[in-house]
């Protein structure tokens, strides 16, 4: 990056600075019940499909009673509770109600399988699950029954033995008051994210990770939000903090049911939204319209994957768009400040936010020099408390107290960091993070396969789909174990953006290191298209 002076540059560190030193509420639900007091009669979540609107006193009351419902239930201070829900008023309400207890929520995917949510339901030690109707048949399906396990259903269920969420939260409207009252650093999610060796890894996340999330993001800026969207699932990590960001702003969260480009715009205009998350894709994806500068953001964090579509976006637009950077282990991480217009289309995700420091390292934790490429490593307070169980994996994360993120990247002069790629081995499909080693456990359970390797294929549409290889075992033909059968077997076994949609069939070993480990580089370096020679899922047929 070419040398420059940043005149605004020290103030914006100076506010970093400020905010990372204010004093945050005592927990979660003290941050609701000081917006409820100052703002009772103000909306606090808006649900867009539905038109359902809680102000912060409704909301506040609606947590209180489920509060109460749950530790009838059995729901304690430190209790796991597995929730599958897609975004409806019940999700947001349940979580905060765990808070309210004490209580751990584990986010389940509702894409999940059965397998899948067996798998996080057992190695998270769920003792509860709150699950909509619409997935209860997945509980038929789980490879084993998992003892002491309270189901508590979300709507009218055929199944015995379930309790009733409606039930649970028609309690009288007297404030909750827990056994314990919940501090900063009690656990508040087990939020599992997809890594590089294997199943899904539970990120152990405090009350104190997500307060210091959203304050970051209210006040990075200085400025102040009345309407906020979010348009990702519940079960993901932005959608949490975006809702706390509404509450140190008394502000409303409007809620899409899900993420749609073709009416991400229209919601942003109907609804007046001031603050999102803003998907870069609409530019590539949806043709330009007449009203597309209609819009009310003061500002819209983006992730930049595409400089060249930044400036593009802005001039379209019309509304500051701002890079940013986190992860679920580390919640915010960089960010670009709004007076950094000259920024737009660098490609750089900003420089470390509030709560943060970071820094360039080589792979032995030593700071690389300005300019230089290396792994961004984060440190601060309100980060993962480590991966639930996975002691080994944990102390890999760190260089000290220094989170290794796994991302090559390079900082200039001025603090600017740029991500340049992936040091992990994961592939991106449509902003979902796809474990290799997951796709490749799935492909080996079935019969008659003998290898197989997952890749990751550029797609101009997803960033990246996946590819697998699949050497079948002695006297196997692909008329045996023809591409529709895999898909079939995998489809049972991993969520739908995690199936591959590329096959490759070699009838030679795959090639290995001495240490047995597959060489990825040489599978991608046997063409230049490596769907050439594959057969597509989505066609059906051979490229």
């Amino acid at each position: 990056m070419e040398s420059r002076d940043f005149d605004w540059l020290a103030a914006a560190r100076e506010r970093y600075r400020r905010i990372g030193e204010e004093t945050l509420p005592p927990n979660v639900m003290a941050l609701l019940e000081s917006a409820a007091a100052a703002h009772p009669a103000a909306p606090a979540l808006h649900f867009i499909e539905t038109g359902r609107e809680l102000t912060y006193a409704e909301l506040l009351r609606s947590v209180h009673r489920l509060a109460a419902g749950l530790s009838e239930a059995g729901v304690e201070h430190g209790s796991h509770v597995g929730v599958m829900l897609p975004n409806v008023p019940e999700m947001p309400i349940t979580w905060l109600a765990l808070a309210a207890i004490g209580a751990v929520m584990v986010p389940i995917n509702t894409r999940y399988t059965a397998h899948e949510l067996h798998y996080v339901l057992t190695d998270s030690e769920a003792s509860h699950l709150v699950i909509h109707t619409d997935f209860t048949g997945h509980l038929e399906m789980m490879p084993a029954a998992i003892a002491g396990l309270t189901t508590i259903a979300v709507g009218a269920s055929a199944l015995p033995g379930l309790l009733s969420w409606q039930a649970l939260a028609d309690r009288p409207a007297e404030p909750f008051s827990p056994a314990r009252a919940p501090g900063l650093d009690d656990l508040l999610n087990i939020q599992y994210t997809s890594g590089t060796t294997g199943w899904p890894k539970g990120c152990m996340l405090s009350q104190r990770y997500w307060l210091t999330c959203a304050k970051a993001y209210a006040d990075s800026d200085g400025l102040h939000y009345r309407r906020i969207m979010s348009s990702n699932p519940f079960f993901y990590m932005t959608p949490q903090w975006l809702m706390l960001m509404a509450f140190f702003h008394g502000a409303t969260l409007h809620v899409a049911p899900y993420l749609s480009l073709t009416r991400f715009t229209e919601w942003l205009r109907h609804y007046q939204i001031e603050f999102c998350w803003f998907p870069s894709d609409i530019v590539a994806q949806v043709p330009p319209q007449p009203e597309d500068g209609e819009l009310s953001l003061i500002r819209g964090n983006l992730a930049v994957h595409r400089r060249d579509l930044h400036a593009e976006l802005e001039r379209r637009f019309r509304f500051p768009a701002r890079a940013a950077f986190g992860m679920t282990e580390i919640g915010t991480g960089l960010m670009m400040p709004i007076e950094a217009a000259e920024m737009v289309g660098s490609g750089s995700c900003g420089i470390a936010g509030p709560f943060r420091e970071v820094r360039i390292a080589d792979p032995a934790g030593n700071t690389v020099p300005p300019g230089s490429s290396g792994e961004l490593l984060i440190r601060g307070p309100g980060m993962l408390q480590g991966y639930y169980k996975r002691p080994d994996a944990t102390a890999a994360a760190f260089h000290g107290d220094w989170f290794r993120s796994g991302d090559l990247a390079v900082q200039d002069e001025h603090g600017f960091v740029t991500i340049q790629g992936r040091i992990k081995e994961m592939i991106r499909r449509a902003g979902e993070n796809i474990s290799a080693t997951e796709v490749e456990a799935a492909l080996l359970a079935i019969p008659g396969i003998a290898e197989t390797a997952a890749l990751p294929v550029p797609d101009a549409l997803r960033g990246e789909e996946v590819k697998a290889y699949i050497v079948l075992g002695e006297g196997r033909s692909v008329e045996d174990l023809p591409p529709e059968q895999i898909i079939a077997q995998c489809s049972r076994r991993l969520a739908s953006f995690k199936v591959p949609r590329f096959i490759e069939y070699r009838s030679a070993p795959l090639p290995r290191s001495t240490s047995g480990k597959v060489r990825k580089p040489d599978l991608v370096a046997e063409k230049t298209d490596l769907r050439a020679g594959s057969w597509d899922r989505m066609t059906g047929g051979w490229l």
